[in-house]
């Protein structure tokens, strides 16, 4: 039997914001899990002004002082720095790779690195992002040590800051930007009939940056009967803040996101107390 499309369940159809391709990749797991879903990208990734510095930081990853470890914001991170690979150049055995969640470990793998050399939160955390991973990491001695940080322009700089206080060195290089996106008419049709019917609709948020985009993509729609799935509690405030009625928070596993599409529909769906 082939997986639904939007409009063919009870349950509302996801709108997947991600970037592409990860938004057609959720998308067609979601679909997998006899979800209705569709992409609509809130933003875009290109390439970071400085593609010196990307070159650089393989360079350094290469050399005789390679850091203790690299760190990947996102699996957006890990595409646009191995994108940039030099062609003889390999992973070097003796650096561990950290990611802050199942997709950025899940990139990082797809890149042909060894599970033995990720680091990322425990599976059994109550969210994946930089506090979780630090929980993994707090306690080792990071005194006289270099981390790469790979990230997007703009990233969060909280993970820096407790790798510095305890005594590593850290370099960030901006792998890529975030842009808004420039929709098709039929992504334009989409969002439009979303706000038109926000009952038979569920944004799935994975950023802050995403939701900050809706005021320029869609300026003028009140959001207040809209529903949200927040991948954070801090894309959740985000949302609220844009003017979302309705959002509940779920952590960025397909199966997770799946189980709230069908069991919260109708919390999301009634008025908020």
């Amino acid at each position: 039997m082939a997986p639904p499309g939007c409009g063919e369940t009870a349950d509302p159809c996801v709108l997947v914001t991600r970037p592409q391709p990860q938004a057609d990749e959720w998308v067609q797991a979601l679909r997998s899990r006899r979800c209705d879903a569709i992409a609509l990208p809130l933003l875009q990734r290109v390439a970071a002004e400085g593609d010196a510095a990307v070159a650089q930081a393989w360079a350094g990853l290469c050399g005789a002082a390679a850091p203790s470890l690299a760190m990947f914001v996102s699996p957006g991170a890990v595409s646009a720095f191995m994108a940039a690979r030099p062609s003889a150049a390999s992973w070097p055995a003796g650096v561990r790779a950290a990611a802050t969640g199942p997709g950025t470990s899940a990139a990082l793998r797809g890149a042909g690195l060894p599970p033995a050399l990720i680091v990322e939160p425990d599976a059994q955390a109550g969210q994946f992002d930089a506090e979780a991973l630090w929980q993994q990491l707090a306690a080792e001695d990071w005194r006289g040590r270099a981390v790469l940080l790979v990230r997007g322009e703009g990233g969060r700089d909280w993970l820096s800051a407790q790798w510095r206080a305890a005594g590593a060195t850290v370099t960030p290089v901006d792998a890529y930007r975030r842009e808004a996106p420039t929709w098709s008419a039929a992504e334009r049709t989409l969002a439009a009939k979303a706000a038109r019917e926000p009952a038979q609709h569920l944004w799935l948020f994975s950023s802050s940056q995403a939701v900050a985009q809706l005021p320029g993509l869609m300026p003028g729609v009140g959001w207040g009967p809209a529903q949200a799935l927040a991948t954070h509690p801090r894309i959740a405030e985000a949302a609220r803040a844009a003017g979302f009625g309705r959002v509940a928070v779920c952590r960025p596993l397909v199966d997770e996101v799946a189980r709230q599409v069908t069991a919260a529909a109708g919390s999301l769906q009634s008025p908020p107390p």
